[in-house]
């Protein structure tokens, strides 16, 4: 596997990622960057993009999105709760959504998808191997916004909670949605937002 990390452009610097398998499939996590980006790294390594996977739909996550699945017929993951259509949500329609726990396969990549709600409704965290892709979920000692349309402070205590006990190894690189990278032990012993939900504390 050979991994990318992509940031796009600013004002918002969203993280995204590029997975390319031994077999040389692609994999997108939040196609936020400018589609060349990805063509460039794509054409370099002789890499199919056949999936994109969104942490969830908020506009500068889904950029490219529709662009890139339809030059390259990859196949869209997006949870429906996340698919209005509006400014916010600009994502109308995706091929699937996730079902808790499951396991989306590209060749030797396996992500792993879990469900927490909090920053939008449609929000997940994918597991693959060492890299845990969080979204807006979990920041580096922080969280993602929960006063935006759709946001819900309860359900981001409870995803948090979730969060904390899942069977993820402390030395799994966290890759949240924006900002710095962090390692999942370092989070579950600092971050002031895990700690306090644990406590059953309110965001």
């Amino acid at each position: 596997m050979q991994a990318f990390h992509i940031p796009a452009p600013p004002p918002y610097y969203t993280n995204t990622f590029l997975l390319i398998s031994d077999a040389g499939h692609a994999v997108i996590i939040d196609p936020a960057a400018d589609v060349q980006n990805y063509e460039r790294i794509l054409q370099e390594h002789n890499a199919v993009l056949t999936t994109l996977l969104c942490t969830h739909g908020h506009f500068d996550h889904v950029g490219s999105a529709e662009a890139l699945r339809r030059k390259y017929h990859a196949v869209l993951y997006c949870e429906a709760d996340d698919l209005a259509g509006d400014k916010m949500y600009p994502l109308s329609e995706a091929d699937h959504g996730y079902a808790e726990g499951q396991t989306v396969t590209v060749d030797e990549l396996q992500f792993t998808a879990w469900h927490t709600p909090g920053h939008t409704p449609g929000s997940v965290v994918l597991l693959c191997g060492e890299y845990l892709f969080c979204g807006d979920t979990l920041f580096a000692g922080s969280i993602g916004r929960t006063d935006l349309e759709g946001g819900s402070s309860d359900a981001m205590n409870a995803s948090l909670r979730k969060l904390a006990k899942l069977p993820i190894p402390r030395e799994t690189q966290v890759l949240p949605g924006h900002g710095e990278f962090s390692t999942f032990g370092e989070e579950l012993d600092n971050n002031y937002f895990i700690r306090s939900a644990l406590r059953g504390g309110e965001l």
